[in-house]
């Protein structure tokens, strides 16, 4: 490789964290090339919650427009004592005295595959990104001057560096890090989507609630600009599936909220058919960069859902390395550690607060008590402002 400045950025996963990262890089001038392991791009799941920290990245990434066709802004985050029925907590997440709190940007919440499509669409748009299907990256080495990518077709590319955007079972973490699987919480979580005229009018409504019970909470708001209702339940379950796309026990699910509210027990007879997700995450690593390789989102910080961070903290990470090479191109491992270290105490504080999250919302007895009296005054939007403040990229990458 006598010209390695000249090779695309390589992008082992197609998700959301991939895509972003890709358009990221071309935004900032480089050539990319990306590997999904699938035949066809898309995403499986149902919604996900957007931050304000978020909405701050699509601003720089150039989709603001596009996310605004298909993102609905709820009213309120709500949560409900799934037991009692009590309100233990409300936060007005739609006011404008919280936008201008958080620099003007929303609160929102958007079906994964219409995040998806609109990150895939702005890649195809970019003359300098290649998207190649059905190429799942087994190996890779590291040659000093630039990188080589092996798939499991035996076929190898070269690139000036690799990222690895491969989600929770990365194969580039384990070549890289050799840390073992994933943490299994113990949680499960079913997720389902109900088309609007099959939902309650009487549960209807513009506003993300969460029904919190006894190692069990139901998650509900709406989707598409009202067309769909999203449903996450989730539960402590000894079961294990490795895996993102596993049909669920309706029985089971109904046995384990069977002491909940009648209106948790309304949705929950509405669906026949669940798709069940084992929830993993992993302990906080300080170095998930080496010389020309390096991992992005759930790659490097896999964390559990309480927190609602996820895809958020991938995007995030998308737009702080993209700065980072366009620091520093003439020295990627430098670049890439500059990235890592730039993120790796902010997205460990989401996968800390995501764990103490879930206690919180499954809490029980005198716990569960005491969390209601506690959360009882909340309402004010400063608890969050460490992650909803988002970044400053530019400050971030020249401090």
């Amino acid at each position: 490789m006598s010209n390695p400045s000249n090779l695309p950025f390589l992008i082992a996963g197609g998700g959301i964290g991939g895509l972003a990262s890709a358009l990221a890089l071309a935004r900032q001038g480089f050539a990319v090339e990306l590997f999904e392991q699938g035949e066809a791009f898309g995403e499986i799941g149902a919604g996900i919650q957007l931050g304000p920290n978020v909405f701050r990245m699509f601003e720089r990434l150039g989709l603001s427009a596009a996310i605004e066709r298909y993102a609905v802004h709820p009213e309120h985050l709500i949560m409900m004592d799934g037991i009692s029925g009590e309100r233990v907590a409300r936060i007005a997440v739609g006011s404008t005295a919280f936008t201008q709190r958080f620099g003007g940007y929303p609160y929102g919440v958007i079906h994964r595959g219409d995040l998806h499509q609109v990150l895939l669409e702005a890649c195809q748009s970019q003359p300098t990104i290649r998207l190649h299907t059905q190429r799942k990256v087994v190996a890779h080495q590291d040659q000093s001057n630039h990188v080589e990518v092996t798939f499991d077709s035996g076929d190898a590319v070269h690139g000036t560096a690799l990222i690895g955007a491969d989600g929770l079972w990365s194969r580039v973490r384990a070549q890289l890090l050799n840390d073992g699987p994933p943490r299994v919480s113990g949680h499960i979580a079913y997720r389902a989507v109900l088309p609007r005229a099959q939902v309650p009018n009487d549960l209807w409504r513009n506003d993300v609630v969460l029904w919190a019970g006894a190692k069990t909470h139901l998650v509900h708001y709406p989707l598409r600009r009202g067309e769909l209702f999203n449903l996450v339940a989730v539960f402590h379950s000894d079961k294990y599936a490795e895996g993102w796309d596993v049909y669920g026990d309706p029985a089971e699910l109904r046995a384990k909220f069977q002491s909940g509210q009648p209106q948790v027990q309304q949705l929950l007879e509405k669906i026949n058919t669940w798709r069940m997700w084992v929830l993993c995450d992993r302990e906080p690593v300080r170095e998930w960069s080496r010389g020309r390789v390096t991992l992005l989102g759930d790659a490097a910080h896999p964390t559990l859902q309480y927190l609602a961070q996820g895809a958020n903290m991938a995007i995030e990470d998308a737009v702080v390395l993209a700065a980072c090479v366009k620091a520093s191109p003439a020295d990627l491992p430098a670049a890439l550690r500059r990235y890592q270290d730039l993120r790796y105490l902010r997205t460990a504080r989401v996968q800390m607060t995501s764990r103490f999250y879930g206690d919180i919302y499954h809490a029980a007895g005198v716990v569960r008590e005491l969390r209601n009296q506690l959360l009882a005054p909340a309402g004010g939007f400063e608890a969050m402002a460490w992650l909803y403040d988002g970044i400053d990229v530019e400050a971030l990458v020249s401090g």
